[in-house]
C-alpha cells in the first residue's frame, strides 16, 4: 500500500511543477509589455490600461506628449517677416497675385481704413488732411511747385493688395513688397507739380516733370534706377510683359506706369479730372500701342 501512495504523491508533485513552469513565460511576457508601454497580445488588458506618471491613460496608437504639436511652435508676428499691419499681424499678398492694369470704371473713391507710416517706422491711424498741391491745376512752375516740394507727403498705407487714392495721393497696400511701397511714396512726392518737357531728366530734383521723368522719379524712390531715363530707354528696360505689381507702358513718345492698381501718368487721358502733370489716375480701359515692361521681380 505504501508504493501506490508514494507514486501518486510523485505524480501530483510533477503536475504542479509542470503547471508552474508553463505559466512562467506568460507572466514574463506580460511584465515586459507593461514596462515598455506596448500593446502585445500576450500582455492582455494590463498593458492597455497602463498609466503614465502624469496620470494619463496610454492606449494603442495614442500620440505621446513628445510627439504632439505644441501651439507655441507657431511663428510669431515678430519673427515672421514681411510688412506689419496696424494690428501687428504680418500681411502677405495672395499667392500668384497680379495687380490689374486696366479697369472699366474710372472712379477712385475709397472709404476704408487708412494708416500712416511715421518717420520712426510706426504705423498709426491717418488723420485725413488735404495734401498740398494735390488738387492744383497749375501748368507752370513757380510758387505752386515750391509749396509741393516743401510740404512733403505722408507715407500712407491701406490694408490689402491694392493701392488706394486718398486725399489726392496714393496709399500703398500693406501686403505689397517694400519696393512697391517706396515707388508709390516717391510718386506721391511729385503729385501736384506741373508738366515740364524734359523735367526730371537733368536731375531727379526738378520744379516739374515730364512723362518719363515721372516714371524715373518713382522708380528711383525704390533704388531701381540710378539715373533718369527717357521713354525710348524704358522700351528695353527690365523684363517684358505685365508685372505682378508694377507695369510700365512706353513708346518713343510717352511713358506711364501702373502700380498696385493705380496709374501714375502726366497725361489726363481716361482721367475724369482732366489735369496734366504727375498724378495718380484711374487705370485705362486698355493700353494699346505701347511696349510693356516691368521691374525684375515685381
Amino acid at each position: 500500500m505504501r508504493v501506490p501512495t508514494l507514486s501518486a504523491t510523485l505524480c501530483r508533485l510533477t503536475a504542479l511543477a509542470c503547471a508552474a513552469g508553463l505559466a512562467t513565460p506568460a507572466i514574463a511576457e506580460a511584465s515586459t509589455a507593461k514596462a515598455s508601454g506596448g500593446t502585445s497580445a500576450g500582455a492582455g488588458q494590463a498593458s492597455l490600461q497602463a498609466t503614465t506618471p502624469e496620470g494619463t491613460t496610454t492606449t494603442a496608437g495614442a500620440t505621446t506628449p513628445e510627439g504632439a504639436t505644441s501651439p507655441t511652435t507657431a511663428t510669431s508676428p515678430a519673427t515672421a517677416g514681411g510688412t506689419t499691419t496696424a494690428t501687428g499681424t504680418p500681411a502677405t499678398a495672395p499667392v500668384g497675385h497680379h495687380a490689374p492694369v486696366t479697369a472699366r470704371d474710372p472712379k477712385l473713391g475709397y472709404k476704408g481704413p487708412v494708416y500712416e507710416k511715421t518717420a520712426t517706422g510706426q504705423i498709426v491711424p491717418y488723420a485725413t488732411t488735404p495734401v498740398a498741391g494735390a488738387s492744383s491745376s497749375s501748368s507752370t512752375g513757380g510758387s505752386a511747385a515750391a509749396e509741393v516740394l516743401s510740404a512733403g507727403k505722408p507715407d500712407l498705407l491701406v490694408p490689402g493688395a491694392t493701392a488706394r487714392y486718398v486725399d489726392g495721393i496714393a496709399a500703398a497696400p500693406m501686403s505689397a513688397p517694400a519696393a512697391v511701397q517706396e515707388i508709390i511714396w516717391a510718386g506721391d512726392q511729385i503729385v501736384g507739380l506741373p508738366y515740364i518737357y524734359g523735367g526730371g531728366h537733368g536731375s531727379f530734383v526738378s520744379p516739374g516733370y515730364d512723362c518719363s521723368g515721372t516714371v524715373s522719379f518713382a522708380l528711383h524712390g525704390a533704388d531701381l534706377i540710378p539715373a533718369p531715363m527717357d521713354s525710348s530707354e524704358f522700351m528695353d528696360w527690365g523684363q517684358s510683359g505685365v508685372g505682378r505689381w508694377v507695369t510700365i507702358f512706353t513708346d518713343p513718345e510717352h511713358a506711364y506706369m501702373t502700380v498696385a492698381g493705380l496709374r501714375l501718368d502726366t497725361s489726363p487721358v481716361d482721367d475724369p479730372s482732366d489735369r496734366q502733370g504727375p498724378r495718380w489716375r484711374p487705370l485705362r480701359p486698355g493700353n494699346p500701342g505701347f511696349w510693356v515692361r516691368h521691374p525684375v521681380g515685381l
